[in-house]
């Protein structure tokens, strides 16, 4: 949650005024001497003790501006904002050129407050006569900005209608920090558990993960995730992999290696695994929270804060990314575009992969944490953040968002009136203007195609455009089930991949077509023991019509086939060229003939032994489809591979 920037009284008050200050603002001893009763009572943490002689001193005097200003600090110190102001605006009534730093304080909470044009002149009064350090200043400088910036946004309201989502979900504890998988069906959220006797003063908190499922268009009672995932320390802030198998979440758990580490499970079956730290060089001694997975499987947004005694500084959004070794790289800040010398948290990357949300106190808003949307440009880097806007954000803080699948609504926590609890889980239908590119989703079985049994197999998906990943997964071991997110107005390649097993390629359009997350395309997966004569269809190697250059789109496919390869050093293959009946027979035989052996020269130019190779063109005598209909006629089309030797 949002750090907030210490007041300037606590050394003004207590330090120089206290002990080094020999005239006050008042000649009342009596007064004088309960001021100096109250310091001692607030340094020794009795703060009810301090605010009750501290009123006594004001009693004697009304103009004691130091009494006036200590009562309006520890007012702060203990989060009554709203006295605290009171008492601020008095010292300044009282006594305006008092402590020209107490303008910072003021300006402060009536930004907290919406009060925006009041708050803009305290502090330009700051600027203009308070304290010279570049800090508060600083923080100076953007509280103005976020005065005129909210002064503007309120003007101009965005849609917002937040829903409570309810008992299933809520209660009267808090809620907050949800993720949801890219089908919709899985919700997990932290839940904060309190415990103790507060009558006592012995009431400590505790945060564990809860799950819910959407069933039959509505969410069950959510239930906790159970001993093998919750522990007995603080377990929250999750992200869900996009096919529901993978959790990733922060913990403070001993033996970790800072205040705060990223911890990961696998579901199988229905159980999930022991929860393993994530380790060097993400973990540090440092405090890493808050992950988000974004939807390629590969590409892990998370928090990660310097500790500085009781508070986190320096808190900022960072990238780490899987390699094909299953390594993590060494994590990379974002740039300064997203972050700032204030506050970042809660990365929410949505299912497009191109939209980031997240929240924070850094760049122009309505005054704490707002939540901001930043989409990616084509260059790769991210663009400038946009505010979402009034009244989604509020001077109060707004964090935790997550995004559904189909880049309509949105979930976050607010403690605002009206609630079950404290803080719930709302959701939300983002503007148009806010929303992610749409997606839609595969799904299906990937299993042996002899056997029928399912397989655990490794998913790749790429644009064909760009040539780069989309989306990795696995599919599950129990069922072999998968899921795979897919934006649209896209095209892609897909490879299906396991080790004793001819690997699987299909290729599909999503150019011009509507996602639609709730009807997602369904595809079972059949893979082929690697044996002498099993064949399979190189979906993904393409030409121009009526010619054999290789097109570029076709470098995916050939590099699967290149690795395939290698991996099986002493299999011998054979590739086949295939046409329709469009053309002269001896025309078609040709053609395909010089399609084989373009795929054969590639092998050959990228280190694969010509001695493990042959190449023939069948043209149009070996059909799988009818050449009546072009779909027919498409299909065969085709370059295979088949297994000639092992």
């Amino acid at each position: 949650m949002k750090k907030t920037t210490a007041t300037l009284f606590l050394v003004f008050f207590i330090g120089s005024m206290l002990y080094s200050q020999k005239t006050y603002t008042t000649q009342n001893k009596k007064a004088i001497k309960l001021y100096q009763e109250a310091a001692g009572y607030y340094n020794a943490n009795q703060n009810s003790e301090a605010i009750q002689t501290l009123k006594k001193a004001i009693r004697e005097d009304s103009m004691f501006a130091e009494a006036q200003g200590m009562l309006g600090y520890i007012y702060q110190d203990i989060h009554d904002d709203s006295d605290a102001l009171v008492q601020y605006n008095t010292v300044i009534r009282i006594n305006p050129s008092f402590h020209p730093n107490i303008y910072l304080d003021a300006g402060k909470l009536e930004l907290g407050a919406a009060r925006y044009a009041i708050a803009q002149q305290h502090l330009q009064l700051f600027l203009e006569y308070g304290d010279k350090d570049p800090k508060l200043r600083s923080d100076a400088a953007n509280m103005i900005a976020d005065c005129e910036f909210a002064v503007e946004a309120i003007k101009h309201p965005v849609p917002f209608n937040p829903v409570n989502m309810g008992s299933a979900i809520n209660t009267q504890v808090d809620e907050y920090y949800p993720t949801i998988t890219e089908d919709g069906t899985t919700l997990i959220f932290t839940r904060q558990l309190e415990y103790g006797h507060p009558e006592f003063g012995a009431q400590n908190y505790n945060e564990d993960l809860y799950v819910s499922f959407k069933e039959n268009g509505q969410w069950t009672k959510a239930v906790n995730m159970g001993p093998q995932i919750n522990s007995e320390a603080m377990d929250g802030a999750p992200s869900i992999s996009a096919d529901g198998n993978l959790l990733i979440f922060a913990s403070d758990r001993p033996g970790g290696y800072g205040d705060q580490d990223l911890y990961y499970s696998f579901k199988v079956g229905n159980e999930w695994s022991r929860p393993r730290n994530l380790g060097p060089p993400i973990n540090t001694r440092n405090w890493e929270t808050q992950p988000c997975l974004a939807s390629d499987g590969r590409t892990l947004y998370f928090v990660r804060g310097k500790v500085a005694g009781y508070n986190v500084e320096q808190q900022d959004i960072y990238e780490t990314v899987l390699s094909d070794s299953g390594t993590w790289s060494m994590p990379t800040k974002l740039s300064d575009t997203i972050n700032t010398p204030g506050v970042e948290e809660w990365p929410c990357i949505a299912p497009d992969n191109q939209t980031l949300y997240f929240a924070s106190d850094g760049h122009p808003g309505f005054g704490g944490l707002d939540l901001f949307m930043s989409r990616r440009l084509p260059n790769g880097r991210w663009g400038i953040p946009v505010n979402l806007g009034y009244p989604i954000n509020t001077p109060k803080n707004e964090t935790g968002i997550a995004i559904d699948p189909d880049g309509k609504l949105a979930y976050f926590s607010s403690d605002r009136p009206g609630g079950l609890g404290k803080m719930d889980i709302y959701s939300f239908l983002l503007p148009d203007s806010l929303r992610p590119q749409p997606v839609t989703y595969m799904k299906g079985k990937v299993y042996d195609a002899t056997t029928t049994q399912p397989l655990i197999a490794n998913f790749t998906l790429t644009d064909l455009t760009t040539g780069k990943v989309v989306s990795e997964s696995t599919s599950r071991p129990v069922d072999g089930t998968f899921l795979v997110c897919l934006p649209v107005n896209r095209n892609y390649a897909l490879n299906v991949s396991k080790n004793g097993y001819l690997f699987y390629s299909e290729n599909f359009s999503l150019k011009d077509i509507k996602a639609n997350y709730e009807h997602p395309y369904l595809k079972n997966v059949p893979l082929q023991p690697i044996d002498t004569g099993a064949t399979i269809v190189l979906k993904n190697i393409f030409f121009e019509t009526n010619k054999y250059d290789l097109k570029p789109e076709s470098e995916v496919e050939l590099g699967k086939l290149i690795a395939f390869l290698k991996n099986n050093p002493t299999i011998k293959i054979e590739i086949s060229g295939h046409t329709d009946n469009q053309g002269t027979p001896q025309s078609n035989i040709i053609l395909s003939e010089n399609r084989a052996k373009a795929v054969y020269n590639y092998l050959i130019a990228h280190s694969i032994d010509a001695n493990r190779l042959t190449y023939k063109g069948y043209g149009q005598t070996r059909p799988i489809a009818t050449n009546d209909t072009p779909e027919g006629r498409q299909l065969n089309r085709r370059t295979e591979m088949k297994i000639i030797g092992k």
